[in-house]
């Protein structure tokens, strides 16, 4: 937190002041203002006590006459404080981020112990610079993460570590504020990634709701340098500034735990910020404003408050006894880590005004991201990043490769490299496009963020989850999460790009996969083919064909929640996950809708609908179009979600042997408009060399 900062995400107070050794230490405040207000307010509350004696204050804009003691000297900075010598044992700084560094290394040279405001640093060079000093003074520093204070944090650990979740899925960490114009008004440094040259990396996640960060990487037992496996930054802003103001960032420790921090300061309403450990039997939150905890199980939910340490007070306590600092500078290198990779991050681009609006007048209006509290749960939930959401507003991440009509990019291709383990990353499209640009496949959303695009998947291979998320298993009658996931690797691939029997282009992609179980060994090994054609000017043609043999000399069991005793749960083998579509329909030559065409067996089954921005209001028709004499049966959801899939092992399983492989092949007609039996029934006939 800084000088002219007057909000603070430092939540509960401590009840009573710790005892202290009879020498009082003496304290010197640099920066009275905005935050250092509140330290006003807790060193007055710790003299009356008689715990510390305020001795000195520092800044350029002295407090009001009568507000501090006569006996409290007053200077214009710390280098007049410090040549003045008034005997203080401990500094305070809470002065503008930029200044925390230089203020703290002449502070300990001086002898000092220091006490300095979050962010402690601007950059990684800096940490290393204060730490250095302080470890050649042989002095104390203890950063204002006053949230790391909170007795909710040794609670959770211990109900973490006893099992009283099952083993840890990530974590998550969720802040949505709303500050206006005036906010960035406060002073030069706001809302800037540099200052007259001097970094200060201001923005959402290194200052406004940092402690969202720090209290996250402390509950993921990532504290100091050498705890951070990787960064991943997607920044952005919707206020006209240099800093961000609406980002998500995902954190790989060390010891292998995903944490991803979703945060804006664009919300239509300022909620309480909170971190959660989510575990395969249930989750905690902590809002720590707040030092609320919230358990959720299948025994119900429990609520449970906690008392708070003051950090100044633990700062004390640690010279007097040699007790452990709470927050100490070494063990907030997991956050520098953090504020390093946004400080070398690209500029955060710019939201466009199509998904802002705007509330309030003057200084007083704010911007709001529209969806925002949505797109937040939904990277919290995947463990992604926005950009890898596909939102609209969000940079535009490459695919591995397109596959194009005509010169039109109608899919993209996935790897699957930038899924989360236990949504089994296997290679998909997504996003799918009508030739007018419509889109027709869905990927993570937030109901099922392991259903990816239009790809083959499976629940249940010797036991193995390739389709992600909880498993269902007939002992437990129920799905349950399990350590069993597994994942699609590309092994080899040939891409062509032709021309069409019937005229315009067609293309193909073969590849060789590899099904791997959690160990990394090979299961199963995949031959897949794609191949597409423009049909007509308004309709393209797709197909997959792929064939299933054991990586090994076993055969291998190929299943479903259905042939696991899920009744009508047969999903698994080809999948399509369409996104939100209104005035959906969907029908075979014999039955409509959902109840008349799921689990049944047809030639060809048809979903049209609105699907979003496009040619005729977005308005599609996709056709799915089994092989000749197929008995698969279709999956088919409309009313939980849209998804659409042709079920491999219904209610029994599917063995592919050695030498006796397990072959499937489908068939989609992508339409913008919306068709009929009849044109469907044509188009059907002249599908050509995609049959």
């Amino acid at each position: 937190m800084t000088q002219q900062s007057a909000t603070a995400e430092h939540g509960s107070s401590p009840r009573h002041a710790a005892p202290l050794p009879a020498a009082v230490p003496r304290i010197a405040l640099v920066g009275v203002h905005g935050f250092g207000e509140r330290h006003l307010a807790n060193l007055a509350r710790l003299e009356e006590a008689g715990a510390v004696e305020l001795v000195a204050v520092a800044d350029p804009n002295p407090p009001e006459p009568g507000k501090l003691a006569e006996s409290v000297a007053v200077f214009p900075d710390l280098d007049g404080l410090l040549a003045a010598q008034p005997g203080a044992d401990v500094v305070i700084l809470a002065t503008p981020i930029q200044t925390h560094a230089p203020l703290a290394v002449a502070a300990l040279r001086a002898g000092m112990d220091v006490y300095v405001e979050k962010p402690p640093v601007a950059s990684l060079a800096q940490f290393n610079e204060v730490l250095a000093a302080a470890e050649a003074a042989g002095k104390l520093v203890q950063v204002g993460f006053q949230s790391l204070g909170s007795h909710a944090l040794p609670a959770i650990r211990d109900l973490v570590e006893s099992g009283g979740i099952g083993d840890v899925l990530g974590l998550s960490a969720k802040g949505q504020w709303a500050r206006n114009k005036a906010y960035f008004k406060r002073s030069r440094w706001a809302g800037k990634r540099s200052l007259d040259g001097i970094d200060v990396v201001d923005g959402v996640a290194t200052n406004a709701l940092a402690h969202a960060v720090a209290t996250a990487l402390h509950m993921a037992g990532a504290h100091t340098l050498a705890d951070v496996a990787s960064v991943d930054t997607d920044l952005y802003r919707a206020n006209e500034t240099e800093s961000d103001d609406t980002s998500a960032i995902r954190v790989r420790t060390a010891h292998g735990t995903t944490l991803l921090c979703g945060l804006t300061l664009c919300a239509p309403e300022q909620l309480d910020p909170s971190v959660t450990v989510h575990g395969t039997r249930g989750e905690i939150t902590l809002f720590y404003t707040k030092d609320e905890v919230v358990i959720t199980t299948p025994d119900g939910e429990r609520r449970e408050s906690f008392g708070r340490t003051d950090l100044l007070e633990n700062l004390l306590e640690a010279r007097a006894t040699g007790a452990p600092l709470l927050c100490s500078l070494p063990d907030t290198g997991a956050f520098t880590t953090v504020m390093e990779a946004i400080r070398t991050a690209p500029a955060p681009q710019a939201i466009g005004p199509d998904h802002i609006s705007w509330e309030g007048d003057s200084d007083d209006a704010h911007p709001v991201v529209l969806g925002i509290a949505n797109l937040i749960d939904r990277a919290a939930k995947a463990q992604a990043t926005f950009a890898e959401l596909g939102v609209p507003w969000a940079r535009a991440l490459p695919p591995v490769r397109s596959l194009t009509v005509d010169g039109r990019a109608v899919a993209d291709y996935q790897d699957g490299s930038r899924i989360r383990a236990v949504s089994s990353p296997r290679p998909y499209l997504h996003p799918v496009r009508t030739l007018a640009g419509t889109v027709v496949t869905n990927h993570q959303p937030f109901d099922h963020v392991w259903h990816l695009g239009a790809g083959v998947a499976l629940q249940d291979v010797d036991g193995i989850n390739f389709w992600g998320g909880r498993t269902y298993t007939r002992e437990a009658g129920q799905y349950v999460w399990r350590r069993d996931h597994g994942s699609i690797s590309v092994t080899e691939t040939v891409l062509e790009q032709t021309a069409a029997v019937s005229g315009g282009s067609a293309g193909r992609l073969q590849e060789t996969l590899s099904w791997n179980g959690p160990d990394g060994k090979p299961v199963l090994a995949e031959d897949r083919s794609w191949r597409w054609q423009g049909i007509t000017p308004r309709v393209w043609a797709l197909s997959l064909e792929f064939t299933l043999s054991p990586a090994g000399t076993n055969p291998v069991s190929l299943g479903s929640p259905g042939s696991n005793g899920r009744h009508e749960g047969g999903y698994g083998g080809f999948f399509w996950r369409l996104p939100e579509c209104r005035s959906a329909a969907v029908w075979t030559p014999v039955g409509t809708g959902e109840s008349g065409v799921h689990g049944s067996v047809a030639r060809w089954l048809a979903w049209s609908g609105k699907f979003g921005p496009g040619t005729a209001d977005g308005e599609a028709t996709l056709v799915f179009v089994a092989s000749d004499g197929s008995t698969d049966p279709w999956f088919v959801r409309l009313e939980g979600y849209p998804g659409v899939g042709q079920s491999l092992a219904w209610d029994t399983p599917v063995i592919a042997e050695p030498g006796n492989p397990v072959r499937r092949k489908i068939f989609v007609l992508i339409a913008d408009g919306i068709l009929n039996t009849t044109d469907i029934e044509a188009l059907i006939n002249q599908q050509g060399d995609l049959s």
